[in-house]
């Protein structure tokens, strides 16, 4: 999959014939998702013409919301890796500035989509707007298609135990906790992927070596106490308790994640790993003593591994 951030970047012979186009955030890739990209994929393959993602960097949430930008469930590169799996050709993630929100839905139809883009066959959500305060709506794509030569295919939304699936209502599961929500409308465990990096040793020191993960996040999805599986690493997926906040036993003030993996005592420094989260345990809190924190880390550790084997 090739990554485009300037249509001037966009080599002709890519788009010589056309292409079949999706737009949105796609942050967390779930069901819904997946399913305007499966058609992507099929409509690109019917009409051997290459696929396209397009997205935002940063997203028009953020952009709007600078001072408290919502949380993101992926990161970028989470993002592009979960694009390429799904077989897309190309993602074009233009930076979100001043330009690109104050397009009008006309202009960005005829400049991005038509002039940019090649569009032949755009695949859309069944809530789909775009352009300056989100004016453009799926009719007005439909009148412009006539005299533009490109078609529409609107894709439903998907609904698990009667709610909508959409980023936004995984973001509430997670942020109350409720891993069990979160997990059927992902439609898998909630993960965060990222390079392990060296720390203080502090955990080692406490008798609980962990991986520690940088978020390269502005705002987790997720905080608190965690029972966790890892994959990445060689011998399949561990079982593990992770604490993902800010320390404030140690008076920490960046969100780090770490991960005690049960078990096991490897030098890891460097590798990428998976992290799966399965069941929240508690809320991070700050303790006074040592070794109150040392004996609550051992609970935490006990309720991890009850919480994992009753997951299965």
């Amino acid at each position: 999959m090739r990554l485009v951030r300037h249509l001037t970047d966009m080599s002709f012979n890519d788009l010589a014939n056309g292409s079949v186009v999706t737009i949105g955030a796609y942050d967390g890739l779930h069901p819904g998702h997946e399913h305007l990209l499966s058609r992507v994929v099929t409509a690109s393959q019917q009409r051997n013409l290459p696929s396209v993602v397009m997205s935002f960097e940063p997203t028009p949430k953020e952009f709007f919301s600078a001072d408290s930008p919502p949380a993101r469930l992926m990161r970028f590169r989470e993002k592009f890796d979960a694009l390429e799996n799904h077989g897309i050709d190309i993602f074009y993630c233009p930076r979100f500035a001043q330009p690109m929100r104050d397009i009008g839905a006309a202009d960005f139809i005829r400049r991005i989509l038509i002039h940019g883009l090649c569009t032949r066959h755009l695949v859309v959500g069944d809530d789909f707007h775009f352009a300056r305060r989100r004016e453009g709506s799926i009719e007005q794509l439909q009148r412009a298609s006539r005299a533009l030569d490109y078609t529409i295919e609107q894709v439903p939304s998907v609904i698990v135990d009667g709610v909508r699936v959409s980023s936004t209502a995984i973001r509430e599961a997670l942020a109350a906790g409720e891993m069990k929500r979160a997990t059927a409308l992902l439609g898998r465990p909630y993960r965060m992927s990222g390079k392990i990096i060296k720390g203080k040793k502090v955990g080692r020191t406490l008798g609980f070596p962990t991986a520690n993960v940088e978020l390269r996040r502005r705002q987790s999805a997720v905080m608190g106490i965690f029972a966790v599986r890892v994959a990445g690493l060689p011998g399949g997926s561990k079982d593990a308790v992770a604490s993902l906040g800010t320390r404030p036993t140690f008076e920490g003030t960046k969100p780090l994640l770490e991960v005690h993996i049960f078990d096991f005592d490897e030098d890891i420094y460097g590798e990428y790993i998976h992290v799966d989260f399965i069941a929240r345990l508690r809320e991070e809190i700050k303790y006074d003593k040592v070794e109150e924190l040392v004996a609550q880390m051992h609970r935490d550790a006990d309720n991890a591994r009850s919480a994992l084997a009753a997951a299965g």
